[in-house]
């Protein structure tokens, strides 16, 4: 199973995953347009905006289990 870390840039993880987008914009964060996604890991955009670290894992947590739910329906069909 793929797994986004905070390592991550926007960019990569959204090119990549775009079924995460939704839960990157529930956090609060428009990195959809934003210049910063091609270069700034999760953690550091999530610090740019004001995240501590406990919410950047819960993000992180909330991306994979999108991934998760997204690979059952892919295998079950």
């Amino acid at each position: 199973m793929t797994k986004i870390t905070k390592d991550m840039t926007f960019a990569e993880i959204l090119e990549k995953y775009p079924q995460v987008g939704e839960v990157i914009m529930a956090a609060g964060l428009h990195c959809l347009g934003c210049s910063g996604a091609a270069f700034e890991s999760v953690e550091q955009g999530c610090k740019m905006h004001g995240f501590d670290d406990a919410k950047i894992e819960k993000l992180v947590k909330d991306m994979n289990k999108k991934l998760e739910k997204t690979d059952d329906k892919k295998e079950k069909s």
